[in-house]
């Protein structure tokens, strides 16, 4: 192993969703490591905002607002990167969203809306980019963001919850039939992260400054939930995607790596008031199962 393993120098990598929150660190992160980055978004300001952190960094940028529900603005958005690059190394297949509600309250064309954004889109831009790599023989890196939701019960996330699953299995499967070209398809699976959209800041450029704090209860539930004692950070995730996309995991694909503090381990224990241990949903079901069983 050399250090330089971890370096993306002069790669080529799309970034759907790369404008904002786990998308721009994935960016930032991407550029850092060496690679010129393609910033899909839907949102144009924070699209030319990051291009500019990445320029400063001098890589090349490509931003490209991009609607990623809508198929064929996916298809121009990685032509013309192959058009300005004549290349694609890396895709990250970030971009997605989600409303909470239960099912039975929630319209078909909320489900189909979900589908798109975080399925569909996925699946198109695999489609579209995944030739480029073959042709470049190179082999690339595919990594999908998923959502620890995609391994647990997800009450009024239910259609979300079951697109993450499904890119997890679309990860397996790409891993397998893209395999023969070297290239490697991961997902990572973020939880509690802080992003602009948690923060109140839905649209326009990112501004940490604007942002909504969480208050201290908010961060003491943090605290008890997450064994790591906080939420996640975009920069984190960013790291992560670099990791799966370097020579340093040459050897892995296939897997959904989770980037969550620990909070999927932990699958309903959580710390104590106090602080001074873990149990299972708080002690709330201690009592009932310490007392003997009636006849």
């Amino acid at each position: 192993m050399k250090p330089s393993d971890i370096l993306l120098t002069d790669q080529v990598a799309i970034v759907t969703g790369g404008g904002g929150g786990i998308g721009r660190g994935i960016s930032l992160a991407m550029a850092a490591a060496g690679a010129d980055v393609v910033i899909a978004d839907i949102e144009p300001t924070r699209c030319e905002e990051t291009a500019a952190r990445v320029r400063e960094m001098g890589r090349r940028a490509l931003p490209f607002p991009t609607d990623v529900m809508d198929t064929d603005q996916i298809r121009a958005m990685i032509a013309a990167t192959d058009k300005e690059f004549g290349r694609v190394d890396i895709l990250v297949n970030n971009a997605g969203g989600v409303t909470a509600r239960k099912f039975l309250e929630q319209s078909e064309r909320s489900w189909r809306r979900h589908i798109d954004i975080n399925m569909v889109s996925m699946m198109a831009a695999t489609h579209a980019a995944a030739p480029i790599m073959i042709r470049g023989g190179r082999g690339g890196s595919i990594i999908n963001v998923a959502s620890i939701e995609a391994s647990r019960a997800a009450p009024r996330f239910a259609v979300y919850a079951a697109c993450k699953a499904g890119m997890a299995n679309f990860t397996r499967t790409m891993a397998v039939e893209l395999g023969e070209y070297g290239i490697r398809v991961n997902c990572i699976s973020p939880d509690h992260t802080q992003t602009p959209g948690n923060h109140g800041n839905r649209s326009g450029p990112v501004d940490k400054s604007k942002w909504v704090p969480r208050t201290q209860a908010q961060n003491e539930a943090y605290a008890r939930l997450v064994p790591l004692g906080r939420e996640g950070d975009e920069d984190e995730c960013g790291t992560a995607a670099v990791f799966l996309a370097s020579k340093m995991a040459s050897y892995i694909s296939g897997v959904n790596l989770p980037v969550d503090g620990g909070t999927f381990a932990s699958s309903g224990w959580l710390k104590t008031l106090d602080g001074s241990a873990w149990e299972l949903n708080v002690g709330l079901l201690t009592s009932a199962l310490d007392k003997p069983m009636s006849s």
